[in-house]
């Protein structure tokens, strides 16, 4: 499987699907890659395809915040990476097929990472990793086990800057789940290593 940085190599000069043509910069991921929270939004905006890095824009300041203001944990205490690693043109959703090409690169840094809880932001993220297609909200609002882990799905930072308080109120309470989650998971490892 190699290593997360030879994936990133290899990714920087991936042409799987149509995207590679319009984007600037491939947005693999930020972050510590021996994460224990590892969050997940759905692609890269105008911004993330200029810089090279998921959530710079407004949205990535909201997320911050949220991570700060909630969790106590910056944003490079944590991993940060997209389903989609090219920007679709005009901020569109992603396509079917777009989803699949990056979907391999998603699952290595999955399984190199190894985060005890995955946090989705947005709904593309979720139906993907949970392979599911009900909204997101329905999804949010309770934790899923996932790979030996768990997955904890909120809105993308734009929802809540475009839904206000209610969206907003919604992901903090979804990040203060994330956190009891990493929580739990800590607790129990800790038992497993004095066991």
């Amino acid at each position: 499987m190699g290593t997360l940085s030879e994936l990133e190599r290899e990714a920087s000069t991936c042409t799987r699907c149509a995207l590679a043509a319009g984007r600037t910069t491939v947005v693999f991921g930020v972050g510590d890659p021996a994460a224990d929270l590892m969050l997940v939004g759905e692609a890269p905006g105008h911004d993330e395809d200029l810089k090279g890095e998921p959530f710079v824009g407004r949205s990535g300041q909201l997320l911050d915040r949220l991570l700060w203001e909630e969790l106590g944990m910056r944003r490079e205490q944590v991993y940060i990476g997209n389903v989609v690693l090219c920007r679709p043109p005009g901020n569109r959703d992603p396509l079917p097929e777009e989803i699949e090409s990056c979907r391999p690169y998603l699952e290595g840094k999955l399984a190199h990472i190894r985060p005890r809880v995955v946090l989705t932001l947005g709904r593309f993220a979720a139906q993907t990793l949970l392979d599911r297609k009900d909204p997101i909200g329905r999804l949010r609002g309770r934790t899923y086990p996932f790979r030996g882990g768990v997955l904890v799905p909120t809105f993308h930072p734009a929802a809540a800057l475009r839904g206000g308080g209610q969206v907003l109120a919604e992901m903090r309470a979804d990040f203060v789940r994330a956190k009891t989650a990493l929580a739990s998971a800590t607790t129990a490892v800790g038992a497993e290593a004095r066991g």
